[in-house]
């Protein structure tokens, strides 16, 4: 997949990273299909080329991320079932959800599995699924979430058998256990908060990312760059977490230059957007 290869989009984000927060700010809502040379105009603003745009849709369409529907010689993209449930993702996660964890309860799902040597590709697929969860490795074939996770959901469709000897609970934490040196033994917190404090560097000043040329153009890499935290985020409870952990100031920043520049980012995605209702959903009959 294409990178935005621009100073504008810091540690070198992916196209299609920064395509889905541009539809999920712009198009979720909307029964509409976007025209190409839309996509382009709006990616230019953050150094992303036209053959990169185009590379980056047809990529996402052949992925099932985008459905085409042409109207007369021009090309247009429209979200799939895929993409919304992506999209509603980062919606509950950034908006809903939040970084901060500081409920009373301790209530943990743990999942232990061991897969046969030779399935190398769901072993690899199933980590990346438990992470994507909020799991983190206790030890050998046994991972665990600060939260109630319906496993079944992320390995449904990995086809993994009786084979994979796959066994979940839901458990409280007892004495003599150290809570703080278990979360530090499961989780990397020096590169997750590390990553709070970059973000916060980049964007906690008086005028963040004064190269750009627009509040869009800033409003998407800011809000990209702050998904790729979140979605790597467990959401640990707050009272075991080092003192001055940054993600709550993190969030605060984020939230607030989002305001900031929502007018404008919406008054230039309004004018450059050129769409068409979206027929596979029957909207336009609507």
């Amino acid at each position: 997949m294409a990178r935005a290869q621009s100073t504008l989009t810091g540690p070198a984000l992916r196209s299609q990273s920064v395509m889905l927060t541009f539809l999920g700010n712009h198009v979720y809502d909307r029964p509409v299909c976007v025209f190409s040379g839309s996509f382009i105009d709006v990616f230019a603003r953050v150094g992303v080329s036209e053959e990169a745009t185009r590379s980056t849709l047809s990529r996402m369409a052949s992925r099932g991320l985008l459905r085409r529907q042409r109207h007369g010689r021009r090309m247009y993209f429209g979200l799939t079932p895929r993409t919304l449930e992506i999209l509603r993702d980062g919606e509950r996660r950034i908006w809903h959800t939040g970084v901060v964890n500081d409920t009373a309860e301790d209530r943990w799902t743990l999942i232990g599995f061991s897969l046969p040597e030779s399935w190398q590709r769901q072993r690899h697929e199933l980590r990346s699924r438990l992470i994507w969860a909020g799991f983190g490795p206790l030890q050998n074939g046994l991972w665990i979430s600060p939260a109630e996770v319906d496993v079944e959901s992320v390995v449904r469709d990995l086809d993994l058998g009786p084979d994979a000897n796959v066994k979940v609970f839901l458990a409280e934490p007892r004495e003599p256990t150290d809570m703080e040196r278990l979360i530090r033994d499961a989780y990397d917190l020096d590169h997750l908060g590390g990553r709070y404090r970059a973000f916060l560097d980049r964007w906690d000043r008086p005028a963040p990312m004064p190269e750009a040329p627009d509040d869009l153009a800033r409003s998407l890499v800011m809000l990209t760059e702050w998904l790729r935290i979140i979605r790597t985020d467990p959401r640990l409870p707050v009272r075991y977490l080092p003192r001055g952990w940054p993600a709550e100031h993190a969030q605060r920043v984020c939230r607030a230059l989002h305001e900031r520049f929502r007018g404008e980012a919406l008054a230039i995605a309004t004018h450059v957007l050129e769409t068409v209702p979206d027929a596979a959903v029957g909207w336009a009959e609507q």
